[in-house]
Order: C-alpha cells, then sequence, then structure tokens
C-alpha cells in the first residue's frame, strides 16, 4: 500500500503495527494468518507530492476546475466548506470498476464503496420556489443557487473529461480490445446531473467491415439503448484472476494526460 507521508496516515501505520504486535504475541493462528495475508506499507518521501503520481494528478486536476470554477467569488467559509465536500463527493463517486462479472450487476465499484461501504448519494434537485417572497429568504436563496452553478460548472468539466480518460486510445500499432457481452461499460450521456453514472451491460454488439465491434446495445436501469463505441468506455474488472487491472488515466490541470 503507498501514500503520502501525511501525520494521520504515519499515525495509522503506527497504530496497524502495534496491533500487529499485540496479535503476534497472543495467538499463533493470527499470526500465521497476518503472515499470508501480510501488508507492507510504503510511503513517499515527505514534501515530495511528485511522487505521488496517479492520486497527484487527481488532487491536481480538482484544484484546476476548482480555481477556475470559483474564481472571484465571494464565498464564506461556511459555502466553501459547502463547496469542497461536494466536489469530494463527485469525485469519489466516480466507477473505476466492475466489481464482478455478473452479467446481472450493473453497479460499478467506486471510491464512495471503499469509504463508506456503498455509493454516495446526493442531493435531489431543485423542484421550485414558490412560497418564497422574503428578502432574506431571497438572498439565502441566491447563494444556494450559486453554490449549486459552481457544483454544475465542475461536473460538466470534470465528469466529460473523466469519460475521455477512460476511453484513451493509442497508436493502431497496437490491437486493442474490442466490446463484449457482459462487459461493464459507463456511458456518456449529456446533462447528466451531478454525482450521477450510467452504467449498463453489453447486451449485443454490432460489428463493421473490418471486423471490429462499432455499436452496442447496453442495458441500463431504464432499459435496453443502443449506442456507438465512441460514446462508452469500458470499465476493468476488479477481481479478474489473471489479469492486472489498470487505473484509469488521470487528467492534468492542462487536460493533458498522465500515465
Amino acid at each position: 500500500m503507498y501514500s503520502d507521508n501525511a501525520t494521520n496516515f504515519v499515525g495509522a501505520s503506527n497504530v496497524l503495527k502495534d496491533l500487529s504486535a499485540a496479535f503476534h504475541r497472543s495467538q499463533e493462528q493470527l499470526r500465521g494468518y497476518a503472515a499470508q495475508r501480510g501488508v507492507e506499507w510504503c510511503f513517499i518521501p515527505p514534501r515530495s507530492p511528485h511522487f505521488g503520481g496517479l492520486w497527484e494528478a487527481a488532487v491536481k486536476a480538482a484544484k484546476h476546475r476548482l480555481l477556475r470554477g470559483v474564481g472571484n467569488a465571494k464565498l464564506t467559509a461556511d459555502e466553501l466548506s459547502t463547496h469542497l465536500v461536494e466536489v469530494e463527493a463527485l469525485l469519489n463517486s466516480r466507477p473505476i470498476a466492475s466489481p464482478g462479472n455478473d452479467p446481472n450487476d450493473g453497479e460499478a465499484l467506486t471510491p464512495g464503496h471503499l469509504l463508506i461501504g456503498q455509493p454516495l448519494i446526493t442531493l435531489p434537485q431543485e423542484s421550485g420556489t414558490d412560497g418564497i417572497s422574503s428578502k432574506a429568504s431571497c438572498g439565502y436563496l441566491r447563494r444556494w443557487r450559486m453554490l449549486s452553478d459552481l457544483k454544475q460548472q465542475f461536473w460538466a468539466s470534470w465528469s466529460r473529461d473523466y469519460i475521455a480518460s477512460l476511453q484513451h486510445r493509442n497508436k493502431w500499432c497496437v490491437e486493442g480490445r474490442d466490446l463484449e457481452v457482459g462487459c461493464l461499460v459507463l456511458v456518456h450521456e449529456d446533462n447528466m446531473p451531478p454525482q450521477r453514472w450510467l452504467t449498463g451491460r453489453v447486451v449485443a454488439t454490432t460489428g463493421g467491415e473490418d471486423g471490429r465491434v462499432r455499436v452496442a446495445e447496453v442495458r441500463t436501469s431504464g432499459g435496453v439503448i443502443k449506442r456507438a463505441i465512441h460514446k462508452l468506455a469500458l470499465l476493468p474488472v476488479s477481481n479478474a484472476p489473471n489479469e492486472e487491472v489498470k487505473a484509469p488515466e488521470a487528467f492534468n490541470g492542462a487536460g493533458m494526460l498522465e500515465q
């Protein structure tokens, strides 16, 4: 396990070492189990975020869009904290892998599953402002709408680039993998609300004259839809026995892909 060299991670490592030592002193079975399932914790050098690679690139992308979105807006401490929490929820809601090969399971694995054991939920969209007439209420409503617009701007920019990173195509000197029936894919749909990702399982494919898959039918929660492959992003399988799972590429602040 690789992580930043922050004091909270170092403290957690020390606690885990103490627990491991206690288990080793207590029971022989626990010691044998820990030896088989042992975890080696590696830290990057202090104050060297460029050693972080992929996760630091994601942090850079978030900072870049935060600065561009917020701009010169005068936010209070509570408003800024709310916006940061909303951005954090957006980042942790992204699909990163397929949890298995079950064709009936259309849910993707997200960082939220690793944090709280389930996908992160979002607040419902604005449903109307009937009955609001006081000046104080209208003032609060304008501030809330401003925060909602900032969240929507971040979502529109970041989600589009994230899906594009999953669809990254190299030079055609190496033959890539075709979509197959049963694959879990992320569908690129316009005007999706924040923190909502459309995923589904491929149920049928249509090939072109060259024999490569060009169109696929995807079963989603709303039914079966047909999309061209440039609107679909294949998610890796998280528990493939003999297949190395490659993490999706991350965009840096300039919009360039970082491996």
